[in-house]
């Protein structure tokens, strides 16, 4: 155990019980076990149970109205201002609330750039959780862990809950940043996904101003240097995608993309495990093994065998273990600059073709459009069925600047870099959700190989009618007729009327930005269709 000579009384945190800090995962599964916070799954992985939220919440998210920050952020729907006094008030009673209680404490960092990584601070009073970090985030050497002083703290007390009417929140529950006081704020939730998005929704406001894009996507790069990035919500196949055996993982959701090339924020990787198997995601699956977090998976109750296709928690299923956990995966965390992005979009509507090559404007048209379909789980209040939606820059709940900002950054990368772009369903074909199926990951994996080796084109391309982008005739190992949806549906006719009211909303939503050029303006989806 290494503790850092600057104190938890820094933060406020005094009078406490016993301190156990930067354990490793071996005495914190140990000690969770023991409090009876979790599992031994029969495969080694800790499983915990997160109570009634099983994702995020982003109705409780805020950012504190500070001057400092007042004219820069984003403030609205996703940027929920709260105000100093109400901020300092909940900051005092999670303080309270540590004193005399057990705390774990995580050193570390987010960033694998030496010249762009952020020093942070995670105190928890669970062990499972204060593992999630260790597991998430990097670890300094050390040496460097006896005088690690955080640029950025997190004090996450699920047990806390937040009064409404008196502390100015949605519900008991709150995630609060406070941009001035460089302090993170966790209670009323025990998802440790909030955790990690909270860390990633700093470096999403500290990094753009360093000129440094930071990205809600995951990267992996082959032997030919050739570094490919996955933009994509929660469930659309970024983590599954990128953790290709012929490729090695460099991270699975969070990246920054600098002058010197692309980096990951973090040390581990959060990957959905529902329905996960063996066969089609081998190195997820086998990832998932002693100081591997599971949450919310249903156990076999005699043998304790995780049951992936056991929804009746939540579809939510996740697991959280360190990238050396994937076979050949890229430990420095760094690599060159993208060859190729990747767009993914689980389209409900069943009406995108499976894979599109786009021109510049339209990269950057679908960026800002960000469509996909949320996966019932990912969010406290999500149904059972996906409701389509556009999440600027594949990432919006995180973004605590403009989106134009970011989507800026991404243009002058991609042209200094000459990146190619493609737009990849994984989503429905054959009818719409309910009725289609879903497309299979091994033909997405076989798609998306092709076009990062530069062969998509090879049998000739055809323009989409409907949206204006280029789709292949023919890709070896494909079903033709599935690179033309319209000819997977039953009725040709319904699949116009649904791509027609795709068309629609696309063009409604894109209404919001005002201040685009007029060529990423027209990249859309064509009105006359």
């Amino acid at each position: 155990m290494v503790k850092s000579t600057y104190g938890l009384e820094h933060h406020g945190l005094v009078n406490l019980g016993n301190e156990y800090w930067n354990l490793h995962a071996a005495p914190l599964t140990e000690m969770a076990i023991k409090r009876g916070e979790g599992f031994l799954a029969h495969n080694g992985a800790l499983n915990v149970l997160t109570g009634k939220r099983t994702g995020r919440s982003p109705a409780d998210k805020y950012v504190v109205d500070e001057p400092s920050v007042r004219d820069l952020i984003h403030w609205g729907k996703v940027n929920k201002p709260i105000s100093q006094e109400n901020f300092e008030r909940l900051l005092h009673r999670v303080q309270g609330h540590f004193q005399g209680r057990d705390v774990f404490v995580f050193d570390g960092y987010v960033g694998a750039h030496e010249d762009h990584r952020l020093p942070i601070r995670i105190v928890n009073t669970y062990a499972w959780q204060n593992l999630f970090a260790h597991q998430l985030f990097l670890h300094p050497s050390k040496e460097r862990l006896r005088f690690h002083k955080p640029e950025f703290v997190v004090l996450c007390a699920p047990d806390v809950h937040a009064d409404p009417e008196r502390d100015g929140t949605n519900s008991e529950a709150f995630i609060i940043i406070s941009f001035e006081r460089k302090i993170v704020l966790i209670g009323g939730t025990h998802y440790a996904g909030e955790i990690k998005k909270s860390v990633f929704s700093v470096m999403n406001y500290w990094l753009p101003l360093r000129k440094v894009l930071p990205m809600h996507c995951s990267a992996n790069v082959g032997k030919d240097d050739d570094v490919a990035i996955f933009f994509g919500l929660s469930g659309t196949g970024k983590t599954s995608l990128s953790a290709d055996p012929q490729r090695r993982l460099i991270g699975d959701d969070e990246h920054g993309w600098s002058d010197d090339g692309i980096f990951n924020f973090e040390g581990g990787c959060y990957a959905k495990c529902i329905r996960l198997s063996e066969k089609y995601e081998p190195q997820i699956y086998r990832a998932i093994r002693f100081g591997c977090v599971l949450e919310n998976v249903v156990l076999d109750e005699e043998t304790r065998e995780p049951l992936y296709d056991d929804d009746s928690i939540t579809e939510n299923t996740r697991a959280a273990y360190p990238i050396r956990f994937i076979e050949n995966a890229v430990l420095s965390g760094c690599a060159g600059h993208p060859k190729v992005i990747l767009l993914l979009a689980a389209d409900a509507f069943g009406v995108l073709p499976p894979i599109a090559r786009l021109t510049p404007e339209q990269t950057m048209y679908h960026y800002l459009s960000g469509y996909t379909s949320k996966i019932a789980g990912t969010e406290v209040g999500m149904g059972q069925e996906p409701e389509a939606t556009f999440d600027p820059c594949y990432g919006s709940p995180f973004l605590p600047l403009p989106h134009t900002v970011y989507a800026k950054l991404l243009g002058e990368r991609m042209r200094q870099h000459n990146t190619r772009a493609y737009l990849v369903n994984t989503g429905w074909t054959g009818g719409p959700y309910g009725v289609g199926n879903r497309i299979r990951i091994d033909y997405t994996r076989i798609m998306v190989r092709a076009a990062i080796a530069g062969k998509l084109e090879e049998n000739g391309m055809r323009e989409d009618p409907f949206f204006g982008v280029q789709v292949p005739l023919h890709i070896p190992g494909i079903p033709d007729e599935l690179l033309n949806p319209r000819e997977t549906w039953a009725d040709p006719l319904e699949y116009d009327r649904m791509a027609r009211q795709l068309v629609d909303q696309f063009r409604k939503n894109f209404a919001r930005f005002k201040d685009v050029p007029k060529e990423i303006l027209e990249a859309g989806p064509r009105a006359d269709c």
